[in-house]
């Protein structure tokens, strides 16, 4: 859409920036998407699912829906979406076209295109539709620069993120007895909860949670087995204060009881 002429956007009376309500579904259309469907979040959490594919969506998500989509949504009724949604077609079959789904880093310019573009069509404003026409190509030209932007930076990006993630997990292994939690180590990590969850299992190959208790019951192995130490005072020193809470966690892991061990 980079080099498509303004004039051949055809605009369509479906827009707006809606509050969703708590009971709010997008369900599935007896028939595919029949246009092009620019659909901004702006606050809440949902999912969304496009032609069979999931998407955990927050702010920032950004969807350019196609003719013949298959698309259905929902969200979270104690964290209703805030949404924008412009329905358009083209008069031309475009040469480069944005990505079905992207999460926008710029959004104080994305954002102020959709709001002018929305009121627009509040009143009868004189030359409308010629500038939403531009405000549309503005828009495309933003999701084409940011896919071209992270395409350069994605190796040096995913580098940083590895290291990052391991240094994470070597601290847990190295402090076995703090009382860790996702918050603590994702803010530590300068990430959202929620990335720093998903790219932790995805790189170490454990669930956070996971990891930190096998850090801790490997720790106690070792404790019990060279260092001489009870089983309580093993227990008391990796921060557990409930010893049967212990000993069923050791087993699990280990398969043996701490005493065993010993």
């Amino acid at each position: 859409m980079l080099h498509i002429n303004p004039d051949y956007f055809i605009l369509k009376p479906a827009l707006a920036t809606v509050d969703c309500e708590p009971n709010w579904k997008w369900r599935k259309r007896d028939k595919p998407m029949p246009n092009y469907d620019l659909f901004y979040v702006w606050t809440g959490e949902g999912t969304v699912v496009l032609n069979g594919k999931s998407y955990r969506v927050e702010k920032g998500h950004c969807f350019l829906f196609k003719p013949g989509d298959v698309v259905t949504a929902t969200h979270n009724p104690q964290n209703t979406l805030k949404l924008t949604y412009i329905h358009f077609d083209i008069s031309e079959i475009p040469q480069l076209v944005p990505p079905a789904h992207q999460v926008i880093e710029s959004t104080i310019d994305f954002e102020s295109l959709l709001v002018r573009y929305v009121r627009l069509f509040l009143i009868d404003t004189f030359g409308a539709d010629m500038e939403a026409k531009l405000i549309l190509k503005q828009l495309m030209i933003h999701l084409l620069r940011e896919e071209r932007e992270k395409g350069k930076l994605v190796n040096d990006i995913s580098n940083h993120l590895l290291e990052t993630i391991r240094e994470i997990a070597n601290y847990i292994q190295q402090h076995p007895a703090e009382q860790h939690t996702i918050e603590s180590l994702a803010a530590r990590a300068n990430l959202s909860q929620r990335y720093f969850s998903e790219k932790f299992k995805e790189i170490i190959g454990q669930t956070v949670k996971s990891y930190i208790v096998n850090m801790r019951i490997k720790r106690a192995e070792h404790l019990l087995h060279f260092a001489g130490m009870t089983v309580t005072e093993t227990a008391y020193a990796l921060g557990y204060n409930n010893l049967h809470f212990f000993s069923r966690q050791f087993k699990k892991y280990t398969g043996k009881n701490p005493s065993e061990v010993r």
